[in-house]
């Protein structure tokens, strides 16, 4: 049985070089790279994802820490469901609960 506690979500932050053409392409592949890899754009430069269990996240940071484009600084925060349940978001001075996902899909 899965619980709050099994399932983790992975938060990932960068900084990646945009200065030059040849950059800016780097950096677009990066995004689409992990959009691919099932990741929802949270901000900018911050993208989120849920997996099942720790096994599944390694994996994950694998395949993100092979596409790291040169310059590039990426940060990955790991937390669990029920963590996740307790995040609070401001926009235009509204508070905002994060609200859960409907459905958990499992691959």
């Amino acid at each position: 049985m899965l619980s709050g506690f099994r399932i983790m979500w992975m938060l990932t932050m960068f900084d990646l070089p945009v200065l030059t053409k040849e950059e800016r392409k780097q950096a677009n592949a990066f995004r689409e790279h992990l959009r691919n890899l099932g990741f929802d754009r949270a901000q900018l430069s911050v993208y989120l994802r849920h997996c099942v269990g720790k096994e599944r996240a390694q994996a994950l940071i694998r395949k993100i820490k092979s596409k790291v484009p040169p310059g590039g600084q990426v940060d990955i925060l790991m937390f669990t469901d029920k963590q996740y349940e307790n995040i609070v978001s401001f926009t235009s001075a509204e508070v905002k609960k994060r609200k859960q996902p409907q459905q958990l899909t499992l691959f």
